[in-house]
């Protein structure tokens, strides 16, 4: 069967790659695509380059990055009676560490301990024996060892010898982000406490309705101390005044303590 004139036109088009205006344009859009392609892949190369050349720019970031020194204080209490500071391991290389009257220096070393990731969670995972979660405080007693771990359970007695003996006691975690702030903010989720310079945070297994007691003063003064110190090395000396602590009874026998904040004065060498 004879074809059509617009068959025969068809057929010819379809042969020959396209009409006229397509092989046209066919080679600028094709060349372009190409330049387009090679432009992209020198940029993403020269920024590679740039970061691998510049990690300190390269690593900015949310707080505390790597390279970053702060220090908190850390206190752990079992129905209404704080434990003895924990003891430190000199062997441990993480970037959450406890020094001398339980003060944290808090110096990441990588993305999981620096910062969202460095949290009072992420301490306890690195602390040899130390669990925190929600319904479990498990505490080294002996030392970073963990043949020396006594174990608190949400729904557990406390002690006889402690000053809520025989009441149910239940894991939380209170924590003051300045020495302005006298009520602390309680949790039961460890991983929502991020660590900032001189933040006190007390880990507690106590009675419902007990607030867990700030730190005390000892580990402020030591706390305040170190964070001298490491601003000393930045070419300025500091004198710290401590601080004092007074105490008043309740009605229902408890104490209430209020913090007064360490005065430090801070003069440049030179």
């Amino acid at each position: 069967m004879a074809k059509s004139a617009a068959g025969k036109w068809v057929s010819r088009v379809g042969s020959s790659g396209g009409g006229k205006a397509y092989k046209k344009t066919r080679p600028s859009n094709y060349y372009g695509i190409l330049i387009v392609i090679v432009v992209l892949g020198l940029v993403a190369t020269v920024f590679a380059r740039y970061e691998y050349q510049h990690p300190a720019t390269a690593a900015k970031g949310t707080a505390p990055t790597v390279g970053t020194t702060w220090f908190a204080g850390l206190s752990v209490e079992v129905c209404g009676k704080q434990l003895p500071s924990l003891v430190a391991d000199p062997t441990f290389k993480g970037g959450l560490t406890v020094q001398a009257h339980n003060v944290i220096k808090i110096s990441p070393v990588s993305a999981a301990d620096s910062g969202n990731n460095a949290t009072l969670a992420q301490f306890a995972n690195e602390y040899p024996g130390m669990i925190a979660s929600s319904s479990e405080l498990a505490i080294p007693t002996k030392g970073a060892q963990t043949s020396g771990v006594v174990t608190y359970r949400n729904g557990d007695l406390c002690p006889s010898t402690s000053k809520y003996k025989g009441q149910t006691g239940k894991v939380s975690y209170a924590y003051w982000t300045s020495f302005g702030q006298t009520k602390p903010t309680i949790t039961t989720n460890p991983a929502s406490i991020k660590f900032s310079q001189e933040l006190r945070v007390t880990m507690a297994f106590d009675p419902a309705g007990v607030t867990p007691m700030v730190p005390s003063q000892t580990t402020a003064n030591a706390m305040v101390q170190a964070v001298a110190v490491a601003a000393s090395g930045s070419g300025s000396t500091t004198t710290t005044t401590p601080s004092t602590t007074t105490s008043a009874p309740t009605s229902s026998s408890s104490t209430t303590s209020s913090t007064t904040a360490p005065t430090t004065t801070t003069t440049a060498k030179g």
